[in-house]
C-alpha cells in the first residue's frame, strides 16, 4: 500500500523555513533546526527535499507566487501590479534577505539552479510576457521590441536592490522600472496625412 503525502506535514515545514529564514538567515538555516520548528523528526524532512537548497528553493516558489503579472487590457497598472508583487515579496522580508545567499549555493548546483529558474523565474516571466505580448496585438507597443530585454528591464532595478542593498526596494521602483520602460516601447500614434494643395 503506498503512503500518500501528508501535505500538513509540508506545509509546517515550508512555514518553518520562512520564519527561520527571518530569524537566522540563510547561512545558519540546518535542516535540524528546520524540523525542530516544524515540529517533525528530521527524516520527515530529508523524505521531501535531500538538502537545505532544494528546500530553501520550495519556500521561495510558494512565498513569490508564480502568477504575478495580471492581463487586465491597462498595460501600466497591470505591469506596475506585477513588478509590486515581486516588490512585496523581497523588501525588508526573510525571503529578500535569503535570496542572494541562495542564488550564491545555487551556482555549486547546476541541476537545482535550471530547477529555480523553471519554476520561479521562467514562469513569473512568462506572465509578463504575456500581457505584453497582448499589448503588441492591440497595437500599444511596438512589435519589433527585444522582449527578452524588456523583460530584463522591468525586473533589474528591483533584483539589483535586493543583491547589492545600496537603496531602499519600494513600490515607487517598480513604478518607475515600469514607465522607463513604456517610454521607450510604446507605439507612436499614427499622424494623420495633410493633403497637399497642387
Amino acid at each position: 500500500m503506498v503512503r500518500t503525502r501528508d501535505t500538513r506535514i509540508d506545509d509546517a515545514i515550508l512555514a518553518a523555513t520562512i520564519d527561520l529564514l527571518s530569524k537566522v538567515g540563510y547561512q545558519q538555516l540546518t535542516m535540524g533546526a528546520v524540523a525542530a520548528e516544524a515540529g517533525v523528526h528530521r527524516p520527515a524532512v530529508y523524505r521531501r527535499w535531500p538538502s537545505k537548497r532544494h528546500l530553501v528553493v520550495d519556500a521561495v516558489a510558494r512565498t513569490m507566487g508564480v502568477t504575478p503579472t495580471p492581463n487586465t487590457g491597462d498595460l501600466r497598472r497591470d505591469l506596475v501590479d506585477g513588478m509590486t508583487t515581486l516588490v512585496r515579496s523581497l523588501s525588508g522580508t526573510a525571503l529578500g534577505r535569503a535570496l542572494p545567499a541562495l542564488i550564491g549555493d545555487l551556482a555549486s548546483d547546476p541541476e537545482l539552479a535550471a530547477e529555480f529558474r523553471r519554476r520561479i523565474f521562467d514562469t513569473r516571466r512568462a506572465t509578463t510576457a504575456a500581457t505584453l505580448h497582448s499589448a503588441i496585438e492591440h497595437g500599444e507597443i511596438r512589435s519589433d521590441i527585444d522582449l527578452d530585454f524588456v523583460l530584463d528591464a522591468l525586473a533589474s532595478p528591483l533584483y539589483y536592490r535586493v543583491f547589492f542593498g545600496h537603496l531602499p526596494l519600494t513600490e515607487r521602483v517598480a513604478e518607475q522600472a515600469v514607465d522607463g520602460v513604456l517610454t521607450g516601447i510604446r507605439r507612436e500614434p499614427d499622424r494623420p496625412r495633410i493633403a497637399l494643395e497642387e
